[in-house]
């Protein structure tokens, strides 16, 4: 899925940032979650900082705001971004990186960073259309 040429709109890079960082939330308080660990403000922000950082550094380097809703190259490189540097940033930090939590966070942030653009570029796209 392709954004047109045009400038995007102001109110697509504000809903895809805002997705981003609400859905690498929702990643880190169901990963929090589905290992009985607290769910204070505090743990999620411990699980939550290296993503976040490396979403923050993601949108930095593929220059997201230029094409925000595109899946092909920026939101990919979004994702792999997100992922790599989320897991360097934790082992850095002393925490782990076993192979199966980066299996599943590949998988769940894939879902979520390259989900929610389809969908809203299908949305957009119909919309022009009209």
């Amino acid at each position: 899925m392709t954004q047109s040429s045009s400038a995007p709109r102001p109110q697509h890079i504000l809903y895809a940032a805002t997705a981003d960082i609400v859905l690498t939330l929702i990643f880190s308080v169901s990963g929090r979650s589905s290992h009985s660990e607290a769910l204070t403000a505090g743990g999620v922000f411990l699980t939550a900082w290296p993503f976040l950082a490396s979403l923050a550094i993601g949108w930095l380097i593929c220059r997201l705001w230029r094409a925000p809703l595109r899946i092909w190259p920026q939101g990919v490189c979004l994702w792999l971004i997100t992922v790599a540097g989320g897991m360097m940033l934790r082992i850095l930090s002393g925490r782990t990186a076993e192979i199966p939590f980066v299996i599943v966070a590949t998988i769940v942030l894939g879902v979520f960073l390259l989900g929610h653009r389809l969908i809203a570029g299908l949305i957009t796209k119909r919309a022009a259309r009209r």
